[in-house]
């Protein structure tokens, strides 16, 4: 995390223009430790977040209030709050993610109880994950974090102003030529894709969908497996329509997920507008991984809807 901070501020840091190109002293080690975790050597959502933590108390719960950041940027409240709230929510979301196998089992197993079982827990673990989501505004300005954080969280890809990338001096891998690499994003968070693989929910092949196909090189090596398996699994949504109008327990009990689904999604779309599109003043803005995502926030919202039963 120390070293994906250093090359961000490097290159991003400066009070004019970009620096297209990150000293060997930093890029070297980088990119060795980067490739070692099977990642790209860039801020990530991972290093910033996931790797990059401690508890204050450490007998306490992982909850923003008790999370301290290991790295920051400028450092203060709206930038650890915005960061630490992202991380209570990872470790929330563990709930979730630990029965989306076991569902896919009850389903191979024709367990329609326990299949309930499980989707009540998916359904009730995204309510929580929407609560904590709800807190940001809290501690974190939209003003501040527009201005003092996100600027430092883009990357060298679709990024207008690097549009060569930039050079990791003394990278044999990279052949002595720039690269572009995605800036950090929820996006490349294991969450949502991997409930979306379970609940068989399934997005149009568009531009945002090859943009978070390719976010799935950003994530830890682990997280990647374990969507990709979960997509490969027995279908969940399969099993519960072919017995929809015999089992409205259920039907019930999956709509109640895709449910609390769809109530994330807009979350996020309503504070994507709240801390992105009101401070930039504008309707067009980018995300910080380069990509125009209010129009793909709210279709993807609208095809989860289309898959309750």
């Amino acid at each position: 995390s120390l070293l994906a901070y250093v090359s961000s501020l490097y290159v991003l840091g400066s009070r004019g223009e970009p620096v297209a190109r990150i000293p060997a002293v930093v890029a070297v080690p980088f990119h060795a430790v980067a490739t070692r975790l099977g990642i790209p050597p860039i801020l990530s959502y991972a290093l910033q977040a996931m790797y990059n933590w401690r508890r204050v108390d450490p007998d306490g719960p992982i909850a923003a209030g008790n999370l301290t950041l290991l790295h920051n940027f400028l450092g203060g409240m709206d930038e650890e709050w915005f960061v630490t709230l992202h991380i209570e929510i990872e470790a929330k979301a563990g709930r979730a993610l630990r029965v989306l196998q076991p569902a896919q089992q009850a389903v191979e197993d024709d367990d329609p109880t326990t299949l309930i079982a499980h989707l009540q827990t998916i359904g009730d673990t995204l309510q929580v994950m929407y609560d904590i989501l709800g807190r940001m505004t809290e501690r974190c300005d939209p003003y501040i974090y527009y201005h003092r954080v996100r600027p430092f969280m883009f990357g060298w890809k679709d990024n207008a102003a690097l549009p060569d990338g930039v050079l990791y001096e003394g990278v044999a891998a990279f052949g002595g030529k720039p690269v572009q690499l995605r800036g950090e994003t929820g996006a490349q968070s294991g969450i949502i894709p991997a409930i979306d693989a379970a609940l068989g929910i399934r997005h149009e092949r568009d531009e945002m969908r090859i943009y978070l196909m390719e976010m799935r090189d950003y994530m830890p090596p682990r997280d990647r497996d374990f969507v990709e398996a979960l997509e490969a699994g027995p279908s969940i949504r399969g099993y519960v329509a072919a017995q929809a109008t015999t089992q409205p327990a259920l039907r019930g009990a999956y709509n109640y997920a895709i449910e609390k689904l769809i109530q994330f999604r807009m979350r996020h779309i309503e504070y994507a507008a709240l801390y992105i599109l009101k401070p930039a003043q504008t309707t067009d803005a980018v995300g910080t991984g380069g990509t125009p995502f209010t129009y793909y926030l709210k279709k993807h919202r609208k095809e989860t809807e289309a898959h309750l039963l």
